[in-house]
């Protein structure tokens, strides 16, 4: 797989626009429910592969978008976040969990280390080594990158709604969410909250830790509520919206000459 191309894909990985030369570095860590024939479907309902528990619905969508407005690459895992989660570590149970939410997996029962350890090569090592690819290629060009991971949630939890909107989560680094939070009066109209409705208690911030802190980059997650990406246009408007938020903090970090913004 070539950085160079203008849309790379492996088995497990796509990069679309690397060699974007913008200030930010897009990942999708849940956006697919391909599940490979090697695994098979784990053992799963049709709908329960469709579902919110096999990836994040709208997130690529939204990753996409904001690579080409932003002129940044994105790397996405081409397989569901139930075979490998690619914002787990290998030693987390969570990254080949046995149960999402309500739903069963049973594919992911009794995994034997030889089991686990082939997922860890064939999706979770393509999709950190690609995102390491970029974030050296980009350093070696002299290029600032702040780091945006991009995630969906489902709005009812457990059978508990959830009123938050957009969450900006973050981990020790707290520059790029503080500074999309301060623009959050921007969006009126939306409910924005910081760590919710995940934080960094709940292991949702592995690739903040691996690509972000440990590189020097400032960082940022993004969660979206996935009732309101039900349609391409929704997920359009809701990348703009974002936007707005966004745009404005890459700017302050790059005036405070922050770690790599």
């Amino acid at each position: 797989m070539s950085l160079s191309d203008s849309n790379a894909l492996t088995a497990a990985v796509e990069i679309s626009n690397p060699e974007g030369s913008g200030a930010a570095l897009i990942l999708c860590e849940h956006a697919s429910n391909h599940f490979p024939a090697q695994f098979g479907n784990l053992g799963m309902q049709a709908a329960d592969q469709d579902s919110h528990a096999a990836w994040d619905p709208g997130a690529r969508a939204i990753a996409l978008h904001l690579s080409q407005m932003l002129d940044a690459p994105m790397v996405a895992s081409r397989v569901s976040r139930l075979v490998y989660d690619c914002n787990r570590p290998p030693e987390a149970a969570s990254a080949m969990p046995e149960k999402s939410e309500l739903i069963e997996v049973p594919g992911n029962r009794n995994l034997t280390d030889e089991q686990r350890q082939k997922r860890v090569n064939e999706v979770y090592h393509p999709f950190c080594d690609a995102v390491s690819d970029v974030i050296k290629a980009r350093q070696n060009a002299g290029l600032q990158t702040v780091l945006i991971t991009v995630h969906s949630f489902t709005s009812i939890y457990f059978g508990q709604q959830r009123s938050v909107e957009i969450g900006i989560l973050h981990d020790d680094d707290t520059s790029m969410a503080d500074a999309m939070l301060a623009n959050a009066p921007s969006l009126s109209h939306r409910r924005v909250e910081r760590n919710q409705p995940y934080g960094p208690q709940h292991g949702v911030t592995h690739s903040l830790q691996l690509h972000g802190i440990t590189n020097g980059l400032a960082n940022v997650m993004l969660e979206v509520r996935n009732d309101l990406l039900r349609s391409p246009d929704d997920e359009t408007a809701m990348a703009e919206e974002l936007l707005v938020l966004i745009r404005p903090a890459l700017a302050t970090l790059a005036q405070q000459g922050g770690k790599n913004a």
